[in-house]
């Protein structure tokens, strides 16, 4: 399903539900239930540098690998971190990942 994501290229499996659940202090049951909905919210509140980084992270990849790729330095890459869980962190994010708005991102 999400087999070319952005996700799955530096994860085996869509294990994004439990790290969004959480990063947006949400419980998994309250998030959208269908993967690909869920992912398209993601995809739409998060830029492609933070999906990313987001899924780089998460893959436990080195610093170093996810500097060479973002062109960064040690501190550019902890803040844009930062930034990265701090917007997921926000109201106005992460209640769109809840079930109530799965309309809005299914395609």
């Amino acid at each position: 399903m999400l087999e070319n994501s952005i996700w799955r290229q530096y994860n085996d499996e869509n294990s994004f539900r439990g790290l969004l659940a959480k990063f947006c202090k949400l419980n998994e049951i309250d998030l959208i239930e269908d993967d690909k909905a869920l992912y398209n919210a993601l995809k739409t509140k998060l830029t492609k540098k933070e999906l990313k980084l987001f899924a780089m992270d998460s893959a436990n990849l080195g610093d170093e690998k996810m500097k060479s790729e973002f062109s960064c330095n040690d501190e550019e890459l902890e803040k844009a971190k930062f930034k990265l869980y701090k917007k997921l962190k926000q109201d106005k994010v992460r209640l769109s990942f809840r079930e109530g708005n799965a309309e809005d991102f299914e395609s």
